[in-house]
């Protein structure tokens, strides 16, 4: 049977849970809960990629047991898995087994872009049913061109799956690009993706091509909502980062769906992670930003 277009499954995600919120993956390190640390703290080379690994995949299990049944979706973020190496990508691939199997959806923040073989390439490792991973969306870098997009059309029409397209991200030097020309790059962009998307269109409205848009753009998101009626924008930079409830939700549709906020740190890391059950500390990290991003939307959206 065919799988359901991404954006429908995202939005019956969102609605499950009842409210449009991601949880990054980043597991940096050195803000691993202490008793995780010491498994890898003093080791080097080989042994320390192997233990850290270790470390990385049982703090992953912790957050996703903190967080089930609250949050839809859940965003690893490559770097921090692929710094260890051959283990980092054996924690990767089981987390998001293991997310898979609780139910969330699983977007890969790979942020990849190249020519169309290796982007194919990149389709097979990813997005696959029976790839290693096969995840339910990934991060992708267009400025290469839109040609780069193509050959993961087929994972989008054919398996549900959903791409996340850079389009206005909030690094320093991101204006130089996104914001150059009349119209502006980013809008050019957000027009295609738009046409792009129309293949994967489903019930609910929205289409298989998202936007990434950071949370402090929010004056942005709101423009480039009017070029991208039928897309999904993932929204870090909530929390750790500086945006708020308020920005991350800017782009949201009259209907409640669009826009989806991720935080990472701000859940992952909170400041009384070490001071007893890392679990019940991400879960109250985690309940406090679910109740911010929900007020925001009731506000916007009483329906």
């Amino acid at each position: 049977m065919p799988t359901a277009p991404f954006g429908d499954r995202l939005a019956e995600a969102v609605t499950r849970v009842g409210v449009p919120l991601a949880v990054g993956l980043d597991p940096h390190l050195d803000q691993l809960p202490k008793e995780m640390q010491a498994h890898f703290v003093g080791l080097s080379g080989a042994a320390f990629r192997a233990e850290a690994a270790r470390s990385v995949l049982e703090f992953n299990l912790t957050v996703l047991e903190a967080i089930e049944g609250m949050v839809g979706a859940v965003k690893p973020q490559f770097a921090f898995y692929e710094q260890l190496g051959a283990p980092g990508w054996a924690a990767l691939e089981a987390t998001v087994a293991r997310a898979k199997d609780m139910g969330f959806l699983v977007i890969g923040d790979a942020k990849r872009g190249d020519i169309g073989s290796t982007m194919a390439a990149y389709g097979r490792a990813m997005l696959d049913p029976e790839g290693p991973l096969g995840m339910d969306a990934l991060t992708v870098n267009p400025w290469m061109g839109t040609d780069t997009l193509e050959p993961l059309m087929p994972w989008c029409e054919a398996h549900g799956r959903g791409l996340f397209v850079l389009a206005r991200t909030t690094n320093p030097g991101s204006a130089e690009f996104q914001l150059h020309g009349e119209p502006r790059a980013a809008w050019k962009l957000a027009d295609a993706l738009e046409r792009m998307g129309g293949s994967t269109r489903g019930s609910s409205g929205t289409h298989a091509l998202g936007a990434v848009v950071g949370a402090s753009a929010a004056e942005h998101a709101v423009d480039l909502r009017e070029h991208m009626p039928g897309a999904w924008f993932l929204v870090p930079g909530v929390g750790a980062q500086g945006g708020s409830a308020a920005q991350a939700m800017a782009g949201m549709r009259a209907d409640g769906l669009g826009s989806l906020p991720v935080a990472s740190r701000s859940v992952l890391f909170p400041r009384d992670l070490n001071d007893g059950e890392p679990r019940d500390a991400i879960h109250r990290a985690a309940e406090a930003l679910v109740e911010a991003v929900k007020s925001v939307r009731n506000g916007v959206d009483p329906a």
